[in-house]
């Protein structure tokens, strides 16, 4: 008898407890929680749920509530055992707001790939912020360099290094020459490497990006080297675009830092080299 008493008594105050600290007392551990939720996933771009129970000391009802509230405020997109970071499939950022973004990383990777780089090696820049980087390591080199992009043909040239630019029409917001007389040209030409930027990399949707065009062009580069590497930072990982370039299989990645989530899918298949900062 005083066992079932005392159970209630207990019950009472439990739902009294939890009453109350839903309205106030757990409003900033909430926050406090949703904020961690959101850096990890900016980190590795997915978390699993069984991980945030453990991490954040909650269970496994409370881990669900959060992952719900953020996807309502269009933060993250759950998906089975977790979440992700939310699909903007054609969106693409400026040349500008991404240049600011994680310049030391794409620094190192782009020494990384200058270090594969020989002498008398024609190679493909394709255009982006991380290839951009690779302008000043390759002044130490006699290589001749095609390009799709004006801003960084103006840079090799300022850098006294052998250029060849391709024509076309000029898209404004990513500085990327693309079109069918880019194309054309660029089917003419062989390469000992290309190096690549890319909007995403998923285990399965492969290698992708916003724009039709650019993806044509990067898939036609990817087939006339004999060697291909793509150059991103953390991330572009777990990140699908509107338009598939490759299979992962196509091209080597160079990176700062790969998800420990999905880095055996990733390794599975590609080649992966990991730059440390």
């Amino acid at each position: 008898m005083f066992l079932v008493v005392y159970e209630c008594l207990w019950l009472k105050y439990k739902i009294k407890y939890d009453s109350i600290s839903d309205e106030g007392g757990l409003k900033m551990l909430t926050e406090e929680r949703h904020q961690k939720i959101l850096e990890w996933l900016e980190r590795d771009g997915l978390v699993k749920s069984h991980d945030l129970v453990h991490w954040l000391d909650a269970s496994e009802s409370t881990v669900r509530r959060d992952l719900q509230e953020l996807e309502d405020l269009g933060l993250l997109e759950r998906v089975h055992g977790g979440a992700k970071r939310p699909q903007h499939l054609e969106q693409e950022l400026g040349m500008l707001e991404k240049s600011s973004k994680n310049v030391q990383q794409k620094q190192l990777i782009a020494q990384c790939a200058v270090d594969l780089v020989h002498e008398g090696d024609v190679i493909y820049l394709d255009a982006g912020t991380t290839t951009s980087e690779m302008v000043p390591f390759l002044k130490q080199r006699t290589v001749t360099v095609v390009t799709n992009s004006v801003g960084l043909a103006a840079h090799l040239v300022e850098a006294q290094i052998a250029t060849i630019v391709l024509g076309g029409r000029i898209k404004l917001t990513t500085d990327a020459i693309i079109g069918s007389q880019a194309l054309e040209q660029l089917k003419q030409y062989r390469f000992n490497k290309v190096f690549m930027g890319m909007n995403g990399v998923d285990p399965i949707s492969g290698y992708s990006t916003p724009d039709p065009e650019e993806a044509i062009l990067k898939r036609t580069a990817i087939q006339q080297s004999e060697e291909a590497y793509i150059l991103v930072d953390h991330s572009k990982f777990n990140q699908t675009s509107f338009v598939s370039v490759a299979p992962l299989s196509a091209a080597s990645i160079l990176t700062d830092t790969c998800p420990l989530v999905i880095h055996d899918q990733i390794t599975e298949k590609t080649t992966l080299k990991e730059v440390s900062v």
